[in-house]
Protein backbone atom coordinates (compact mmCIF):
# COMPACT_ATOMS: atom_id res chain seq x y z
CA UNK A 1 0.00 0.00 0.00
CA UNK A 2 2.72 2.68 0.62
CA UNK A 3 4.50 1.57 -2.58
CA UNK A 4 1.49 2.55 -3.79
CA UNK A 5 1.10 5.94 -2.60
CA UNK A 6 4.59 6.54 -3.36
CA UNK A 7 4.39 6.05 -6.80
CA UNK A 8 1.07 7.63 -6.88
CA UNK A 9 2.61 10.50 -5.32
CA UNK A 10 5.59 11.03 -7.64
CA UNK A 11 3.05 10.32 -11.16
CA UNK A 12 1.24 13.68 -9.87
CA UNK A 13 4.49 15.67 -8.61
CA UNK A 14 5.10 14.99 -12.16
CA UNK A 15 1.77 16.06 -13.93
CA UNK A 16 1.90 19.55 -12.03
CA UNK A 17 5.55 20.00 -13.54
CA UNK A 18 4.20 19.37 -16.83
CA UNK A 19 1.52 21.18 -16.20
CA UNK A 20 3.29 24.10 -15.05
CA UNK A 21 5.42 23.72 -18.72
CA UNK A 22 2.78 23.82 -20.87
CA UNK A 23 0.89 26.40 -18.90
CA UNK A 24 4.09 29.19 -19.72
CA UNK A 25 4.31 27.77 -23.06
CA UNK A 26 0.24 29.24 -23.21
CA UNK A 27 1.17 32.22 -22.20
CA UNK A 28 3.99 33.25 -24.46
CA UNK A 29 1.92 31.94 -27.07
CA UNK A 30 -0.94 33.90 -25.37
CA UNK A 31 1.06 37.13 -25.18
CA UNK A 32 2.42 36.59 -29.26
CA UNK A 33 -1.12 36.26 -30.16
CA UNK A 34 -2.17 39.94 -28.11
CA UNK A 35 0.54 41.59 -29.60
CA UNK A 36 -0.43 40.49 -33.09
CA UNK A 37 -4.18 41.50 -32.02
CA UNK A 38 -2.73 44.93 -30.94
CA UNK A 39 -0.96 45.61 -34.35
CA UNK A 40 -3.71 44.55 -36.39
CA UNK A 41 -6.22 46.62 -34.08
CA UNK A 42 -3.91 49.62 -34.44
CA UNK A 43 -3.46 49.13 -38.35
CA UNK A 44 -7.65 48.97 -38.99
CA UNK A 45 -8.13 52.04 -36.60
CA UNK A 46 -5.99 53.69 -39.28
CA UNK A 47 -8.00 52.41 -42.23
CA UNK A 48 -11.13 53.46 -39.82
CA UNK A 49 -9.58 57.11 -39.57
CA UNK A 50 -9.13 57.46 -43.51
CA UNK A 51 -12.30 55.95 -44.47
CA UNK A 52 -14.17 58.39 -41.92
CA UNK A 53 -12.38 61.24 -43.89
CA UNK A 54 -12.98 59.93 -47.24
CA UNK A 55 -17.39 59.68 -45.80
CA UNK A 56 -17.04 62.94 -44.25
CA UNK A 57 -15.79 64.59 -47.92
CA UNK A 58 -18.63 62.49 -49.64
CA UNK A 59 -21.05 64.06 -47.40
CA UNK A 60 -19.84 67.62 -48.67
CA UNK A 61 -19.97 66.71 -52.13
CA UNK A 62 -23.27 65.23 -51.79
CA UNK A 63 -24.85 68.25 -49.69
CA UNK A 64 -23.11 70.67 -52.70
CA UNK A 65 -24.95 68.52 -55.20
CA UNK A 66 -28.08 68.60 -53.03
CA UNK A 67 -27.85 72.64 -52.96
CA UNK A 68 -27.44 72.66 -56.59
CA UNK A 69 -30.45 70.89 -57.27
CA UNK A 70 -32.95 72.23 -54.87
CA UNK A 71 -31.94 75.46 -56.47
CA UNK A 72 -32.89 73.97 -59.73
CA UNK A 73 -36.13 73.01 -58.64
CA UNK A 74 -36.61 76.45 -57.78
CA UNK A 75 -35.54 77.73 -61.09
CA UNK A 76 -37.95 74.98 -62.45
CA UNK A 77 -40.73 76.64 -60.19
CA UNK A 78 -40.25 80.03 -61.25
CA UNK A 79 -40.35 79.55 -64.43
CA UNK A 80 -43.01 77.53 -64.80
CA UNK A 81 -45.34 79.66 -62.63
CA UNK A 82 -44.17 82.53 -65.30
CA UNK A 83 -45.36 79.60 -68.12
CA UNK A 84 -48.85 79.67 -66.11
CA UNK A 85 -49.27 83.25 -65.79
CA UNK A 86 -48.36 83.84 -69.71
CA UNK A 87 -50.84 80.94 -70.56
CA UNK A 88 -53.46 82.71 -68.41
CA UNK A 89 -52.63 86.00 -69.90
CA UNK A 90 -52.86 84.92 -73.53
CA UNK A 91 -49.44 86.70 -74.42
CA UNK A 92 -46.88 83.97 -73.23
CA UNK A 93 -44.80 82.40 -75.99
CA UNK A 94 -45.08 79.03 -74.90
CA UNK A 95 -42.28 77.16 -77.31
CA UNK A 96 -39.87 79.74 -76.01
CA UNK A 97 -40.27 79.32 -72.22
CA UNK A 98 -40.28 75.70 -72.99
CA UNK A 99 -36.93 76.18 -74.28
CA UNK A 100 -35.68 78.57 -71.67
CA UNK A 101 -36.28 75.41 -68.60
CA UNK A 102 -34.75 73.23 -71.01
CA UNK A 103 -31.82 75.47 -71.17
CA UNK A 104 -31.75 76.47 -67.59
CA UNK A 105 -31.95 72.23 -66.64
CA UNK A 106 -29.31 71.42 -68.91
CA UNK A 107 -27.07 74.45 -67.41
CA UNK A 108 -27.49 73.46 -64.06
CA UNK A 109 -26.76 69.62 -64.91
CA UNK A 110 -23.44 70.24 -66.61
CA UNK A 111 -22.39 72.63 -63.62
CA UNK A 112 -23.19 69.50 -60.82
CA UNK A 113 -21.53 67.42 -63.47
CA UNK A 114 -18.35 69.70 -63.46
CA UNK A 115 -17.97 70.21 -59.76
CA UNK A 116 -18.22 66.82 -59.50
CA UNK A 117 -15.20 65.57 -61.48
CA UNK A 118 -13.49 68.35 -59.60
CA UNK A 119 -14.42 66.98 -56.17
CA UNK A 120 -13.65 63.48 -57.36
CA UNK A 121 -9.97 64.54 -58.55
CA UNK A 122 -9.73 66.28 -55.42
CA UNK A 123 -10.45 63.62 -53.09
CA UNK A 124 -8.42 61.15 -55.35
CA UNK A 125 -5.39 63.96 -55.03
CA UNK A 126 -6.15 64.03 -51.19
CA UNK A 127 -5.77 60.31 -50.45
CA UNK A 128 -3.00 59.66 -52.72
CA UNK A 129 -0.96 62.37 -51.15
CA UNK A 130 -2.06 60.84 -47.47
CA UNK A 131 -1.18 57.86 -48.40
CA UNK A 132 2.21 58.53 -49.49
CA UNK A 133 3.56 60.60 -46.29
CA UNK A 134 4.64 58.58 -43.52
CA UNK A 135 2.97 58.37 -39.74
CA UNK A 136 6.30 61.15 -38.82
CA UNK A 137 5.14 63.07 -42.24
CA UNK A 138 1.82 63.91 -41.17
CA UNK A 139 2.66 65.23 -37.77
CA UNK A 140 3.85 68.38 -39.95
CA UNK A 141 1.60 68.11 -42.92
CA UNK A 142 -2.12 68.54 -42.87
CA UNK A 143 -4.34 67.80 -45.88
CA UNK A 144 -8.08 69.16 -46.43
CA UNK A 145 -10.27 69.86 -49.05
CA UNK A 146 -12.65 72.59 -48.76
CA UNK A 147 -15.26 73.59 -51.65
CA UNK A 148 -13.06 72.10 -54.11
CA UNK A 149 -9.77 73.07 -53.61
CA UNK A 150 -6.97 70.62 -52.07
CA UNK A 151 -5.28 72.56 -48.93
CA UNK A 152 -1.19 71.10 -48.06
CA UNK A 153 -0.61 72.88 -44.86
CA UNK A 154 3.22 72.09 -43.71
CA UNK A 155 4.59 73.13 -40.57
CA UNK A 156 7.32 75.42 -40.77
CA UNK A 157 9.59 73.59 -37.96
CA UNK A 158 9.74 71.11 -40.80
CA UNK A 159 10.23 72.98 -43.49
CA UNK A 160 12.68 75.82 -42.64
CA UNK A 161 15.57 76.10 -40.93
CA UNK A 162 15.51 78.09 -37.44
CA UNK A 163 14.66 81.96 -37.69
CA UNK A 164 15.46 81.55 -42.03
CA UNK A 165 13.43 81.18 -45.11
CA UNK A 166 15.82 78.41 -46.26
CA UNK A 167 14.66 75.00 -46.60
CA UNK A 168 15.37 72.75 -44.24
CA UNK A 169 16.96 69.32 -45.27
CA UNK A 170 14.45 67.80 -43.51
CA UNK A 171 11.82 68.95 -45.41
CA UNK A 172 13.51 67.60 -48.76
CA UNK A 173 11.52 63.74 -48.61
CA UNK A 174 8.03 65.61 -47.44
CA UNK A 175 8.57 68.12 -50.84
CA UNK A 176 9.71 65.62 -53.67
CA UNK A 177 6.29 63.47 -52.43
CA UNK A 178 4.10 66.99 -52.88
CA UNK A 179 6.00 67.52 -56.22
CA UNK A 180 5.05 63.91 -57.85
CA UNK A 181 1.57 64.24 -56.71
CA UNK A 182 1.76 68.54 -58.53
CA UNK A 183 3.16 66.62 -61.85
CA UNK A 184 0.86 63.98 -61.62
CA UNK A 185 -2.32 66.21 -61.42
CA UNK A 186 -0.62 68.81 -64.58
CA UNK A 187 -4.09 70.63 -65.06
CA UNK A 188 -3.96 72.05 -61.65
CA UNK A 189 -3.01 75.65 -60.44
CA UNK A 190 -0.44 75.87 -57.62
CA UNK A 191 -0.46 78.43 -54.94
CA UNK A 192 2.11 78.32 -52.10
CA UNK A 193 0.84 80.43 -49.41
CA UNK A 194 3.48 81.89 -46.68
CA UNK A 195 2.11 82.58 -42.94
CA UNK A 196 3.31 84.09 -40.09
CA UNK A 197 2.14 84.55 -36.17
CA UNK A 198 2.25 88.28 -35.07
CA UNK A 199 5.53 88.03 -32.88
CA UNK A 200 7.70 90.90 -34.93
CA UNK A 201 11.07 89.49 -36.64
CA UNK A 202 13.97 90.88 -35.45
CA UNK A 203 16.52 89.82 -38.67
CA UNK A 204 18.39 93.25 -40.23
CA UNK A 205 17.97 91.84 -44.23
CA UNK A 206 13.87 91.03 -43.42
CA UNK A 207 11.44 94.33 -42.59
CA UNK A 208 8.44 92.70 -40.84
CA UNK A 209 6.52 89.45 -41.32
CA UNK A 210 4.89 90.09 -44.77
CA UNK A 211 8.60 90.06 -45.72
CA UNK A 212 9.27 86.70 -44.06
CA UNK A 213 5.94 84.99 -45.11
CA UNK A 214 6.55 86.18 -48.91
CA UNK A 215 10.26 84.96 -48.68
CA UNK A 216 9.46 81.60 -47.33
CA UNK A 217 6.66 81.14 -49.74
CA UNK A 218 8.91 81.81 -52.80
CA UNK A 219 11.76 79.77 -51.53
CA UNK A 220 9.23 76.63 -51.56
CA UNK A 221 8.33 77.47 -54.77
CA UNK A 222 11.89 77.80 -56.44
CA UNK A 223 12.38 74.26 -54.44
CA UNK A 224 9.52 72.72 -56.34
CA UNK A 225 10.55 74.16 -60.02
CA UNK A 226 14.49 73.81 -59.50
CA UNK A 227 15.24 70.54 -57.35
CA UNK A 228 11.90 68.41 -58.78
CA UNK A 229 11.06 70.38 -61.97
CA UNK A 230 7.80 71.24 -61.52
CA UNK A 231 6.53 73.50 -64.09
CA UNK A 232 6.84 77.22 -62.80
CA UNK A 233 3.99 78.68 -65.43
CA UNK A 234 1.84 76.78 -62.80
CA UNK A 235 3.41 78.33 -59.67
CA UNK A 236 2.54 81.05 -57.27
CA UNK A 237 3.83 82.66 -54.33
CA UNK A 238 2.59 84.37 -51.95
CA UNK A 239 2.57 85.79 -48.04
CA UNK A 240 -0.12 86.76 -46.05
CA UNK A 241 1.72 87.58 -43.26
CA UNK A 242 0.35 87.40 -39.82
CA UNK A 243 -2.90 88.96 -41.28
CA UNK A 244 -4.64 85.08 -41.61
CA UNK A 245 -4.30 83.52 -38.48
CA UNK A 246 -5.95 79.68 -37.92
CA UNK A 247 -5.30 79.61 -34.18
CA UNK A 248 -4.86 82.29 -31.15
CA UNK A 249 -1.90 84.02 -31.04
CA UNK A 250 -1.61 84.24 -27.01
CA UNK A 251 -0.36 81.16 -26.36
CA UNK A 252 2.69 79.53 -27.80
CA UNK A 253 0.34 76.51 -28.83
CA UNK A 254 -1.30 78.74 -31.28
CA UNK A 255 1.37 80.80 -32.64
CA UNK A 256 3.35 77.19 -33.73
CA UNK A 257 -0.55 76.76 -35.54
CA UNK A 258 -0.02 79.81 -37.30
CA UNK A 259 3.78 79.57 -38.53
CA UNK A 260 2.84 77.80 -41.64
CA UNK A 261 3.07 77.52 -45.20
CA UNK A 262 0.15 76.13 -47.62
CA UNK A 263 0.35 74.97 -50.93
CA UNK A 264 -2.88 75.24 -52.06
CA UNK A 265 -4.25 72.81 -55.32
CA UNK A 266 -7.16 74.29 -57.83
CA UNK A 267 -8.63 73.31 -60.97
CA UNK A 268 -8.08 74.99 -64.02
CA UNK A 269 -11.11 77.47 -64.20
CA UNK A 270 -11.47 77.18 -68.03
CA UNK A 271 -14.44 74.29 -67.72
CA UNK A 272 -16.43 76.62 -65.67
CA UNK A 273 -15.87 79.92 -67.59
CA UNK A 274 -17.08 77.84 -70.69
CA UNK A 275 -20.09 76.95 -69.09
CA UNK A 276 -20.58 80.52 -67.98
CA UNK A 277 -20.30 81.72 -71.83
CA UNK A 278 -22.96 79.07 -72.09
CA UNK A 279 -25.16 79.94 -69.22
CA UNK A 280 -29.00 80.81 -70.99
CA UNK A 281 -29.64 84.59 -71.29
CA UNK A 282 -32.87 85.34 -68.77
CA UNK A 283 -33.31 88.81 -69.88
CA UNK A 284 -33.42 87.98 -73.87
CA UNK A 285 -36.71 88.85 -75.42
Amino acid sequence: MKKFNFYALSFLTVAILATSCVSNKQLAQCKDEYKALQDQFTAQSLELKEAQTNVTNLNTRLSDVQTALTDQKSANKELQKALSESINQGGANISKLVDEINASNKYIKQLVEAKSKSDSLNLALTNKLTKSLSKEELKDVDVQVLKGVVYISLNDNMLYKSGSYEISPAAAATLQKIAKIITDYKDYEVLIEGNTDNVPISKTNIRNNWDLSALRASSVVQELQNKYGVNPSRLTAGGRGEYNPVADNDTEAGRAKNRRTQIIITPQLDQFLDLIDQAPDGDDE
